[in-house]
């Protein structure tokens, strides 16, 4: 278990921080920015999460994930792609995990006309943003990934969590009938 008596260390003041295994990096580079996106998409997914009541299926899986991406950040956190090297990292099972909760939610929703702008419910509205913080998380991950090991894990979970987010959001939306449709050239001159 984590016990932290003091909150400030002070180690972090000349620019750099430490990984799990005591490695000194700026906070400018790619695994700091990565964990830095996965920490700002965790905090979008509490504010959508908060706006749930608390006996909602939904809240339950937002629940889950938000642990989840504590996982994945202390997996960007630990140098190294492999899944089976004894440290905290994303598995398979839980990408899977997130692809069947995906398929249930969307389940009794209409299929999609048009593109569905951010927006409907309040929790829809956070719901999307969580999303596209989600997806800048990923962006981040993947830049990290093409210069350094990454569990591959990790990345197929961000971006599940997408998708899983952006199907919540229609779900929050009455099932997709309260969406906010985008109607292509609603405001040109054309």
């Amino acid at each position: 278990m984590v016990k932290l008596d003091k909150i400030y260390t002070r180690g972090g003041d000349k620019g750099e921080t430490s990984l799990s295994d005591g490695t000194r990096l700026p906070k400018t580079s790619a695994r700091i920015a990565a964990i830095g996106d996965v920490d700002e998409a965790n905090s979008a997914i509490g504010l959508a999460r908060a706006e749930l009541p608390d006996d909602h299926a939904l809240a339950d899986i937002l629940a889950r994930i938000q642990n989840d991406l504590f996982d994945l950040g202390a997996d960007l956190a630990a140098p190294g792609d492999d899944a089976t090297d004894g440290k905290l990292r994303i598995q398979k099972q839980q990408v899977a995990r997130l692809e069947t909760e995906i398929d249930a939610l969307n389940e009794p929703i209409a299929p999609l006309t048009s593109f569905v702008l951010p927006g409907g419910s309040e929790a829809s509205a956070r719901l999307h943003l969580a999303r596209a913080i989600v997806r800048r998380a990923e962006r981040a991950a993947t830049a990290l990934a093409e210069t350094a090991p990454a569990n591959k894990f990790a990345l197929h979970y961000l971006n599940r969590l997408s998708d899983l987010l952006f199907v919540a959001a229609r779900a929050e939306n009455n099932g997709g009938k309260s969406d906010v449709l985008w109607v292509p050239g609603l405001t040109s001159d054309r």
